[in-house]
Protein backbone atom coordinates (compact mmCIF):
# COMPACT_ATOMS: atom_id res chain seq x y z
CA UNK A 1 0.00 0.00 0.00
CA UNK A 2 1.41 3.59 -0.95
CA UNK A 3 2.72 6.07 1.37
CA UNK A 4 0.75 8.94 -0.67
CA UNK A 5 4.24 10.16 -1.32
CA UNK A 6 4.33 11.38 -5.29
CA UNK A 7 7.67 9.62 -6.68
CA UNK A 8 6.39 10.48 -10.43
CA UNK A 9 4.00 12.79 -12.14
CA UNK A 10 3.38 12.20 -15.69
CA UNK A 11 0.73 15.28 -17.55
CA UNK A 12 0.10 14.95 -21.04
CA UNK A 13 3.21 12.77 -22.30
CA UNK A 14 3.82 13.25 -26.18
CA UNK A 15 6.42 10.97 -27.46
CA UNK A 16 6.93 10.90 -31.40
CA UNK A 17 9.92 9.06 -32.79
CA UNK A 18 11.26 10.88 -36.34
CA UNK A 19 13.23 9.00 -38.78
CA UNK A 20 12.91 11.46 -41.34
CA UNK A 21 10.35 10.26 -43.70
CA UNK A 22 7.58 8.73 -41.24
CA UNK A 23 6.92 10.29 -37.08
CA UNK A 24 6.01 7.26 -35.26
CA UNK A 25 3.68 8.38 -32.13
CA UNK A 26 4.70 6.09 -29.60
CA UNK A 27 2.50 7.94 -26.75
CA UNK A 28 0.13 9.66 -26.93
CA UNK A 29 -1.26 12.13 -24.34
CA UNK A 30 -0.11 10.07 -20.87
CA UNK A 31 -1.32 11.01 -17.35
CA UNK A 32 0.31 8.57 -14.69
CA UNK A 33 1.27 9.60 -10.63
CA UNK A 34 3.45 6.66 -9.14
CA UNK A 35 3.60 6.67 -4.84
CA UNK A 36 6.07 5.66 -2.91
CA UNK A 37 5.42 2.11 -1.77
CA UNK A 38 3.39 1.25 -5.12
CA UNK A 39 4.20 -2.54 -6.60
CA UNK A 40 2.58 -1.66 -10.19
CA UNK A 41 3.11 -3.31 -13.42
CA UNK A 42 2.08 -1.97 -17.08
CA UNK A 43 0.79 -3.94 -19.70
CA UNK A 44 -0.25 -4.29 -22.90
CA UNK A 45 0.70 -5.82 -26.74
CA UNK A 46 4.25 -5.26 -28.45
CA UNK A 47 4.33 -1.57 -29.55
CA UNK A 48 1.91 0.03 -27.29
CA UNK A 49 4.38 2.05 -25.33
CA UNK A 50 5.70 0.24 -22.30
CA UNK A 51 9.16 0.66 -22.67
CA UNK A 52 9.30 3.96 -24.01
CA UNK A 53 6.90 5.14 -21.00
CA UNK A 54 9.90 3.13 -18.76
CA UNK A 55 12.28 4.75 -20.67
CA UNK A 56 10.91 8.41 -19.94
CA UNK A 57 10.21 7.68 -16.36
CA UNK A 58 13.43 6.33 -16.10
CA UNK A 59 15.05 9.49 -16.98
CA UNK A 60 16.61 7.50 -19.97
CA UNK A 61 14.68 9.41 -22.91
CA UNK A 62 13.16 12.26 -22.86
CA UNK A 63 9.32 13.01 -23.95
CA UNK A 64 8.61 15.08 -26.78
CA UNK A 65 6.48 17.30 -25.04
CA UNK A 66 4.53 16.79 -21.74
CA UNK A 67 5.23 17.52 -18.12
CA UNK A 68 7.60 15.17 -15.86
CA UNK A 69 8.09 15.51 -12.52
CA UNK A 70 10.27 12.94 -10.76
CA UNK A 71 10.53 13.90 -6.53
CA UNK A 72 9.68 17.21 -6.94
CA UNK A 73 11.97 18.15 -10.03
CA UNK A 74 10.71 19.05 -14.17
CA UNK A 75 12.99 16.43 -15.13
CA UNK A 76 12.67 17.83 -18.60
CA UNK A 77 14.74 20.92 -17.53
CA UNK A 78 17.52 19.00 -16.32
CA UNK A 79 20.98 18.89 -17.92
CA UNK A 80 21.80 15.24 -19.63
CA UNK A 81 24.37 15.26 -16.30
CA UNK A 82 22.02 16.06 -13.87
CA UNK A 83 19.45 13.64 -14.90
CA UNK A 84 22.53 10.88 -14.74
CA UNK A 85 22.55 11.66 -11.35
CA UNK A 86 19.18 10.75 -10.65
CA UNK A 87 19.61 7.63 -12.23
CA UNK A 88 22.31 6.65 -10.16
CA UNK A 89 20.87 7.94 -6.71
CA UNK A 90 17.52 7.48 -7.22
CA UNK A 91 16.44 4.99 -9.58
CA UNK A 92 17.41 1.33 -9.91
CA UNK A 93 17.22 -0.57 -13.20
CA UNK A 94 16.17 -4.24 -13.72
CA UNK A 95 16.34 -5.77 -17.43
CA UNK A 96 14.96 -8.93 -19.15
CA UNK A 97 19.02 -9.59 -20.09
CA UNK A 98 20.31 -8.81 -16.76
CA UNK A 99 23.07 -6.49 -18.27
CA UNK A 100 25.37 -7.58 -15.32
CA UNK A 101 29.24 -7.16 -15.95
CA UNK A 102 30.85 -9.90 -17.03
CA UNK A 103 34.24 -9.28 -15.68
CA UNK A 104 33.28 -9.02 -12.30
CA UNK A 105 31.82 -10.93 -9.81
CA UNK A 106 28.12 -11.15 -8.28
CA UNK A 107 29.60 -8.90 -5.35
CA UNK A 108 31.16 -6.25 -7.38
CA UNK A 109 27.95 -5.98 -9.78
CA UNK A 110 25.77 -5.72 -6.83
CA UNK A 111 28.66 -2.88 -5.18
CA UNK A 112 29.35 -0.94 -8.06
CA UNK A 113 27.02 1.74 -8.24
CA UNK A 114 27.68 2.11 -4.30
CA UNK A 115 31.42 2.84 -5.70
CA UNK A 116 29.98 5.44 -8.14
CA UNK A 117 28.63 7.08 -5.11
CA UNK A 118 31.82 7.10 -3.51
CA UNK A 119 30.15 5.23 -0.32
CA UNK A 120 32.77 4.00 2.18
CA UNK A 121 34.49 0.23 1.47
CA UNK A 122 33.20 -1.11 5.12
CA UNK A 123 29.55 0.37 4.10
CA UNK A 124 29.56 -0.99 0.76
CA UNK A 125 30.48 -4.71 2.33
CA UNK A 126 28.46 -3.94 4.77
CA UNK A 127 25.19 -3.03 2.41
CA UNK A 128 25.99 -5.56 -0.54
CA UNK A 129 26.55 -8.65 2.21
CA UNK A 130 23.22 -7.89 4.31
CA UNK A 131 21.28 -8.15 0.96
CA UNK A 132 22.91 -11.05 -0.40
CA UNK A 133 21.73 -12.83 2.82
CA UNK A 134 18.25 -11.44 2.41
CA UNK A 135 18.17 -12.32 -1.12
CA UNK A 136 19.48 -16.01 -0.72
CA UNK A 137 22.86 -15.13 -3.01
CA UNK A 138 25.10 -15.87 -0.06
CA UNK A 139 28.14 -17.98 -1.23
CA UNK A 140 27.95 -16.56 -4.79
CA UNK A 141 29.58 -13.65 -4.02
CA UNK A 142 33.08 -14.51 -6.38
CA UNK A 143 31.00 -16.36 -8.98
CA UNK A 144 31.16 -14.50 -12.85
CA UNK A 145 27.83 -13.81 -14.25
CA UNK A 146 28.49 -16.76 -16.50
CA UNK A 147 29.08 -19.06 -13.66
CA UNK A 148 25.35 -18.47 -12.54
CA UNK A 149 22.28 -19.33 -13.20
CA UNK A 150 19.60 -17.32 -15.38
CA UNK A 151 17.86 -16.54 -11.96
CA UNK A 152 20.79 -16.07 -9.92
CA UNK A 153 21.79 -13.81 -12.40
CA UNK A 154 18.81 -12.07 -12.16
CA UNK A 155 18.77 -11.81 -8.30
CA UNK A 156 22.20 -10.29 -8.66
CA UNK A 157 20.47 -7.41 -10.89
CA UNK A 158 17.86 -7.45 -8.52
CA UNK A 159 20.67 -6.81 -5.51
CA UNK A 160 22.27 -4.22 -7.37
CA UNK A 161 18.85 -1.98 -8.56
CA UNK A 162 17.81 -1.57 -4.78
CA UNK A 163 21.11 -1.89 -2.79
CA UNK A 164 21.38 2.06 -3.07
CA UNK A 165 17.99 2.08 -1.55
CA UNK A 166 16.46 4.31 -4.56
CA UNK A 167 13.31 5.97 -4.57
CA UNK A 168 11.78 4.06 -7.59
CA UNK A 169 13.19 0.93 -9.11
CA UNK A 170 11.71 -0.21 -12.60
CA UNK A 171 12.06 -3.84 -13.85
CA UNK A 172 11.64 -4.46 -17.92
CA UNK A 173 10.59 -8.04 -18.82
CA UNK A 174 12.68 -9.52 -15.67
CA UNK A 175 10.60 -12.94 -16.08
CA UNK A 176 10.90 -13.29 -19.99
CA UNK A 177 14.51 -15.36 -19.96
CA UNK A 178 13.52 -17.13 -16.66
CA UNK A 179 11.14 -20.36 -15.85
CA UNK A 180 7.64 -20.14 -14.30
CA UNK A 181 8.58 -21.07 -11.03
CA UNK A 182 11.94 -18.98 -10.91
CA UNK A 183 9.59 -16.46 -12.07
CA UNK A 184 7.69 -16.60 -9.08
CA UNK A 185 10.51 -16.80 -6.37
CA UNK A 186 11.67 -13.72 -8.46
CA UNK A 187 8.50 -11.80 -8.00
CA UNK A 188 8.29 -12.91 -3.77
CA UNK A 189 11.47 -11.27 -3.60
CA UNK A 190 10.47 -8.11 -5.15
CA UNK A 191 6.96 -7.80 -2.90
CA UNK A 192 9.36 -8.86 0.28
CA UNK A 193 11.40 -5.88 -0.87
CA UNK A 194 8.58 -3.82 -1.33
CA UNK A 195 6.74 -4.62 2.21
CA UNK A 196 9.61 -4.37 4.50
CA UNK A 197 11.61 -1.48 2.99
CA UNK A 198 8.69 0.09 1.32
CA UNK A 199 10.48 0.26 -2.24
CA UNK A 200 8.28 1.05 -5.08
CA UNK A 201 8.26 -1.16 -7.78
CA UNK A 202 7.14 -0.38 -11.50
CA UNK A 203 7.54 -3.33 -13.92
CA UNK A 204 7.11 -3.27 -17.57
CA UNK A 205 5.54 -7.24 -18.90
CA UNK A 206 3.80 -9.22 -20.79
CA UNK A 207 4.01 -11.91 -18.00
CA UNK A 208 0.45 -12.39 -16.14
CA UNK A 209 2.46 -14.32 -13.12
CA UNK A 210 3.90 -10.26 -12.78
CA UNK A 211 0.00 -9.30 -13.38
CA UNK A 212 -1.13 -11.72 -10.11
CA UNK A 213 1.94 -9.74 -7.55
CA UNK A 214 0.86 -6.50 -8.64
CA UNK A 215 -1.65 -3.73 -6.23
CA UNK A 216 -1.71 -1.77 -9.42
CA UNK A 217 -2.38 -2.23 -13.50
CA UNK A 218 -2.09 0.39 -15.92
CA UNK A 219 -3.09 -1.05 -19.37
CA UNK A 220 -1.17 0.47 -22.49
CA UNK A 221 -2.79 0.44 -25.75
CA UNK A 222 -1.85 2.43 -29.22
CA UNK A 223 0.31 4.77 -27.06
CA UNK A 224 -2.43 5.66 -24.63
CA UNK A 225 -3.26 4.58 -21.20
CA UNK A 226 -6.71 2.21 -21.68
CA UNK A 227 -7.21 1.25 -17.95
CA UNK A 228 -5.72 1.39 -14.73
CA UNK A 229 -7.01 -1.22 -12.13
CA UNK A 230 -6.59 -2.11 -8.66
CA UNK A 231 -6.04 -5.50 -7.71
CA UNK A 232 -8.62 -6.69 -4.99
CA UNK A 233 -6.30 -9.38 -4.43
CA UNK A 234 -3.18 -7.55 -3.20
CA UNK A 235 -4.45 -3.83 -1.96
Amino acid sequence: MNTNNEIVSLTNIIKNYDNGKVITKALQGIDLKLYQGDFSVMMGPSGCGKSTLLNIIGALDRATSGSVIFNGKDINSLTNKELSIIRRNQIGFVFQNYNLLPVLTAYENAEYVLMLQNIPLSQRKEKVMNLFKEMELEGLENRLPRELSGGQQQRVAIARAVVTNPLLVLADEITANVDSKTAQSLLMLMEKLNKNNNITFLFSTHDPIVKKFARKVILLKDGRIDKEELSSENI
